[in-house]
């Protein structure tokens, strides 16, 4: 996700990119509702041990003492982070820290919250990290809103380990000829708020002619912005490509929606943490690193059909 503390990336400079076409794979779980209050669940393999772990020694202390890292997450977002039927949190970024977990010998606890109160809630040390489909922005580095150009905070630095892009999607078989954004002059959009998807259309919004405004409704979660599409209270939604995509395969048994157009807004997804603990950071960045070398990471990758985002190092704030 992308934010104004956009989600993904922000809307002020549109970098269009195709990412590639992601088949998601087809065996994928159906997404559960994440409520958004507490909710942990334990990432990491119960067997992780920092005795034995590789790169224990390169954890804090604190960390290495407690055996647990704290994940602050929406888990609403499949296949990125979501609960499936027996209300276990799964998908690419459970199983990425699983990975992580046994090379640094600890365990990565999954907590729920809104998208939007994460890094609040990681400046608050409630959470030692966000790990949550987040997109490395500048802004998000530097701890600046981006809708007023203000600084809220003092930033966070980012272990980048996929790419996405944003995508438009539909009611299948009523694209009403949406294919791009400027295509949605004068409709409706659903988005999850604070998102590169909103962001995105609060810029078009701007550039729609007099006469055909571009009406946005924004939401604390996709799955309550996919509920209103489905039900005819808007044109078209947009989100990150894999989350789209997701939809399209699944909700309906494959019949709600569908993907309409090219990705825009190519950009990394970042592990977030506090600036000041450096040392976790660069525990995070050598343990992504290693998973990356040893093909667990591919694997992964892989069993959720996403290989087009995938990334071949751990790059620090390679976000602009």
């Amino acid at each position: 996700m992308t934010a104004s503390s956009t989600r993904r990336t922000t809307a002020a400079q549109s970098r269009i990119a195709a990412v590639g076409a992601i088949a998601v794979a087809g065996a994928l779980l159906l997404t559960g509702c994440g409520d958004q209050t507490e909710d942990k669940d334990s990432g990491g393999s119960d067997s992780a041990s920092t005795s034995s772990a590789p790169l224990a020694d390169q954890l804090p202390k604190a960390v290495r003492d407690k055996g647990v890292i704290k994940v602050g997450s929406d888990i609403a977002y499949a296949p990125v982070e979501f609960k499936d039927d027996s209300g276990k949190t799964v998908g690419i970024d459970p199983d990425l820290a699983d990975a992580m977990g046994k090379q640094l010998g600890v365990k990565f606890e999954f907590e729920n919250g809104t998208f939007d109160t994460l890094l609040t809630g990681l400046r608050s040390k409630r959470y030692d990290i966000a790990m949550s489909a987040m997109t490395d922005t500048k802004d998000r580095q530097e701890g600046i809103d981006a809708d007023t150009g203000k600084k809220v905070g003092e930033g966070v630095d980012f272990i980048d380990y996929f790419t996405a892009g944003v995508s438009i999607y539909t009611k299948q078989g009523d694209d009403q000829g949406i294919k791009t954004w400027e295509d949605l002059c004068g409709k409706k959009v659903v988005v999850q708020r604070n998102t590169v998807s909103n962001d995105l259309a609060k810029a078009q919004a701007k550039e729609c002619p007099s006469g055909k405004k571009l009406s946005i409704e924004a939401f604390d979660n996709d799955q309550q912005a996919q509920t209103r599409l489905r039900a005819g209270g808007a044109d078209a939604g947009s989100s990150d490509f894999p989350v789209a995509a997701y939809a399209a395969k699944t909700s309906g048994g494959g019949k709600d929606f569908e993907v309409v157009g090219e990705q825009v807004e190519a950009a990394p997804y970042g592990i977030a943490v506090a600036k000041s603990n450096t040392e976790l950071s660069k525990a995070l960045q050598a343990a992504l690193d290693a998973i990356i070398k040893s093909g667990e990471y591919d694997k992964i990758i892989a069993k959720w059909g996403v290989e087009a985002g995938a990334v071949k190092e751990a790059t620090l704030n390679g976000g602009k």
